[in-house]
């Protein structure tokens, strides 16, 4: 079994434990993450491990509350620390930060924080409004703190993920930004924190959204038209499933043309409630032609966002 990590609580014990790596030729990684740790955040550090080789391994145990609107689920999202340090420590990672939110946001809400642009306006954000702004203030915090090279973070959180990349390349960063695949259930849902709060009925329920992907999937050989059609074909069978949104995209989310090239890569991308719980969940597609071994789960706004986009 790997070694336990060393844990750092604060700010000043993260810079004393990375103080040593500074200088030398080993990257350094960070997986951040809200914990409630599951199988799809330990393929994320597995990822920085790989990205680094010998080089230190972060992981970061932060809920944010500055990505909560003030009717989502603060607080009772999940808190599972000592499980989720040793998830940390059957990955190898090497230093742990778990600040408490004063530790992150000393004097309260920071004053000077990012715009994210009208990428953060479409999908998760026209629902969510402000949220992306929370997610990119911290994740620039501990940017800064850890000075990563690699940074982890996975697809199924497809628009935080794209937007981080943007934030990073626009803000000159210089750190490589990895998306890692979602990891997903046996019978295809995808793995997420908020998996937890489904009752039974729900769980059974809840899988309509990765079988509305691949219905997607399957009927973009006809374009991105038929491909949300299908995909909201689809989620009708699964009563439960109440959509939020369901668009077909470019892979950085801009829209689409009305006319594409065969062979075109897009995202089909759907957010939907089963019972009190949000879920999201994506997967690419290609357009115009077959989905030639596609057919099963990988392993792994104001402004639309294409003339295909679906809001119930």
């Amino acid at each position: 079994m790997s070694a336990a990590p060393r844990v750092a609580s604060s700010r000043a014990e993260l810079a004393a434990l990375l103080a040593d790596r500074r200088g030398r030729p080993d990257r350094v990684g960070l997986v951040p993450t809200m914990g409630a740790l599951h199988e799809g955040h330990a393929s994320l550090m597995d990822v920085a491990r790989q990205a680094v080789g010998t080089g230190p391994v972060v992981a970061s145990i932060f809920v944010n509350p500055l990505q909560f609107g003030p009717q989502e689920d603060l607080d009772r999202y999940p808190r599972t620390l000592q499980a989720d340090l040793e998830v940390c420590a059957a990955t190898g990672v090497d230093i742990v930060f778990t600040p408490t939110v004063e530790e992150v946001y000393p004097g309260g809400e920071p004053q000077v924080t990012l715009d994210p642009g009208p990428l953060a306006e479409i999908l998760e954000g026209k629902t969510r409004p402000g949220h992306f702004r929370g997610v990119l203030v911290v994740v620039a915090k501990l940017f800064g703190l850890v000075r990563p090279e690699v940074a982890v973070f996975g697809q199924k959180d497809y628009q935080q993920l794209t937007l981080i990349r943007r934030m990073a390349t626009d803000l000159c960063m210089d750190i490589d930004v990895v998306g890692a695949e979602t990891v997903r259930e046996p019978d295809g849902l995808a793995m997420s924190s908020r998996n937890r709060y489904l009752g039974a009925e729900q769980r059974q329920q809840a899988v309509g959204l990765s079988r509305a992907l691949l219905a997607a999937r399957a009927a973009a050989i006809e374009g991105a038209a038929a491909a949300v059609a299908a995909a909201r074909a689809e989620l009708a069978t699964w009563p439960a499933v109440e959509v939020d949104y369901l668009a077909v995209t470019d892979p950085s989310l801009e829209p689409l043309p009305a006319e594409v090239p065969a062979g075109t890569e897009g995202r089909v991308l759907v957010a939907a409630r089963v019972g009190t719980t949000r879920l999201i969940d994506n997967m690419s597609i290609v357009l115009g032609s077959p989905a030639v071994g596609r057919d099963t789960l990988p392993g792994g706004a104001d402004r639309a966002v294409s003339s295909v986009e679906v809001h119930p």
